[in-house]
């Protein structure tokens, strides 16, 4: 069964920094990276990566950046008939990251946001069991994208990162709803209350301490394993993509969010987010080491 996956496409300019400036202030860092990223992108890339069979939505510019995500895309496996080229520049996200692996970022959107309701339209639904979503692409094309999905039989799952004001029957349509604590944070008083809200599971990341799955019929925590991080950049994106390809081959939501946790663990331990992302050899070697 198919993964589809809607969402922006970057690329990620990342320059590695002693500390985060000040306001007013200017920091030196080393040498800029230039590399394919995207939190569309980027969970498309980590669920071709362990396998799954990825459709990815979405535009770029008629540019270097465009054509740098078009050949990351296509080498991991993923399939772009929908990856459309807009008169745009392809997206932009600056990228600070600081010794500890932590990140600052700012995202231009460029061509991510010409896609539109049309292009929904021209989605093709057959065998797509997950339909993936995050939010650097305008919201009237991811809900749109959700209720046809929902439409068809398969089961839309939406990144909400960055929060924005999602349409209540959106909401209603989510399966699971997917927030880093930080976000879940800033929608309800507790992990329960995410139901609340209309979706009918959801699932926080917890960092290094893995995820918690939300459902009906209560929270369950799922570990990461430890790891020495070297950049985080990405490491969210990873764990909805390998979310998606669990849920798409008929994993439990636990179980899915349990492998996802090592995936998005393995991603840290690397530089970049795309180039990060690791084989499900490499999980599975994780998983038994």
């Amino acid at each position: 069964m198919t993964v589809l996956v809607l969402g922006s496409a970057n690329a990620d300019l990342v320059v590695p920094v002693p500390r985060r400036p000040a306001a007013g202030e200017t920091v030196l860092g080393g040498d800029t990276t230039v590399l394919p990223g995207g939190k569309g992108a980027n969970t498309a890339v980590a669920a071709a990566r362990l396998g799954a069979d990825v459709s990815f939505a979405g535009a770029v510019g008629d540019d270097r950046h465009g054509e740098l995500l078009r050949r990351s895309l296509v080498s991991s496996g993923v399939r772009t008939e929908h990856l459309r080229t807009s008169e745009r520049p392809t997206g932009v996200a600056y990228i600070t990251v600081t010794p500890d692996g932590e990140n600052s970022i700012v995202v231009a959107p460029g061509a991510n946001a010409d896609v539109t309701e049309a292009d929904i339209d021209a989605l093709t639904w057959d065998g797509v069991a997950v339909l993936a979503c995050s939010l650097e692409v305008p919201v009237p094309a991811v809900a749109h994208a959700v209720a046809a999905a929902a439409a068809r039989g398969a089961r839309p799952l939406l990144n909400l990162s960055p929060v924005v004001e999602v349409p209540a029957e959106t909401l209603a349509l989510l399966d699971p709803l997917v927030v880093n604590e930080h976000e879940a944070a800033s929608l309800a008083p507790s992990f329960e209350a995410l139901l609340d809200l209309g979706p009918r599971s959801a699932v926080i990341t917890l960092g290094a301490r893995g995820a918690a799955v939300v459902t009906r019929d209560g929270v369950v925590e799922v570990a990461a394993p430890p790891v020495s991080a070297v950049d985080t950049t990405g490491a969210g994106d990873a764990f909805a993509g390998a979310l998606a390809a669990g849920l798409a081959t008929g994993s439990s939501l636990v179980d899915a969010a349990a492998f996802a946790a090592r995936v998005a663990a393995l991603s840290v331990t690397s530089v970049g987010a795309q180039p990060s992302y690791p084989t499900r050899a490499e999980v599975d070697r994780l998983k038994t080491g």
